[in-house]
This record gives structure tokens, sequence and C-alpha cells, in this order.
């Protein structure tokens, strides 16, 4: 019989976490909250200190009309679509890396970028502020790019929906490491 584990705090915060796509609450999710996140997320590893991101943060009285805008990138046909899929949660915080200046640096700054925006994920799981992080195409519009003031340098590695939650999506069962761990043998 296998023995069970004791978890800590920290690795149970792991295991709980999930991404919360809609039934958010109306309870605004503010500016603040989301700095008081950042300042303990942006902790995250990063390679030479590079610190390679900046946040966009589109607050609930923002949301409508930007939501417009980025919907208008789409085909007419998908505006009326997108835009309401854009206006479900109740914020967003947009997260901007600088690119590099080669490939290494690149994979660099997107894994460090990715480690915070877990960090900040887990912090907000903590205060019931659901979290999904959407690499939508419009991630990669130039004309989303120019509205948000991305410059030549930098990616819009993705938007992430804010919005408090009352009802916890569902558990969905992870293959155990063991199924997908190895040694290297000479």
């Amino acid at each position: 019989m296998e023995e069970v584990k004791q978890r800590t705090a920290l690795a149970q915060i792991i295991r709980d976490r999930r991404a919360v796509k809609k039934h958010y609450t109306d309870k605004p999710v503010t500016e603040e909250v989301v700095l008081d996140l950042l300042n303990d997320a942006v902790w995250a590893p990063t390679h030479q200190l590079r610190q390679p991101w900046r946040f966009i943060f589109v607050s609930p009285d923002q949301k409508s009309d930007f939501a417009k805008k980025v919907a208008a990138t789409y085909p007419e046909e998908r505006q009326e679509n997108r835009e309401a899929y854009l206006n479900e949660p109740n914020a967003f915080l947009i997260v901007v890396m600088k690119k590099g200046e080669n490939q290494k640096q690149y994979d660099e700054n997107f894994g460090a970028t990715a480690c915070m925006i877990e960090n900040f994920w887990l912090l907000a799981w903590e205060q019931q502020l659901g979290v999904v992080w959407k690499t939508n195409p419009h991630i990669y519009d130039e004309a989303v790019a120019d509205l948000l003031h991305v410059a030549e340098d930098e990616k819009i590695v993705g938007f992430l929906h804010l919005g408090y939650f009352d009802q916890e999506p569902i558990i969905k069962k992870r293959t155990p490491a063991v199924e997908k761990f190895s040694r290297y043998e000479s």
C-alpha cells in the first residue's frame, strides 16, 4: 500500500489552482489588488534579473470599450461573438515581455514571464480571484499591439482574464510525473 504524503500548504495551493473561465461574480477587480499581487509575483526567477515583463491593466469601467476595440480586429462575422467573450471577465491584465536580443534571451524571457504569471495566478487563487491565461489570435494582431502601445521589441504573452468567483471549476486529473519520467543512461 502506498504511503500517503502530507502536503504543504504551497503544494496544496498548486494542486487546487484552476483556470476560472466563466461564472464570475460582480465584485470588481481593482487596480490596487492587482498591483499588490504583482508586487509578490515579480519575485519569479529571471535570468540576469532582466525582469522582462510589463503590465497593462484594463479595469472594469474600461472593459466594454476595450472589448469593442479588440473585437473590431476580427472578421465582421465574428466581432459580436468576440466582444461578448471579452466582456465576460471583470477585468484584464495584459502581460507584455521584452523579446530579447537573440533566441536564448527570448526563451529565458518567456520562461521568466511564465513563472511570474504562475506566481500571480497562485496568489490570486488564495484570494478567490479567478485567472485564466488566454492566448487568443488577437494577441498576435498588429492592431491590438498598436492599441496597447506594444513596441517592436516586445511581445504580448497573453491576456489574463480576471474575476472573482464563488463556484470552483472541476478538478481535472493530471498525468503522474512518473509516467513522463526517464533516466539518462550512457
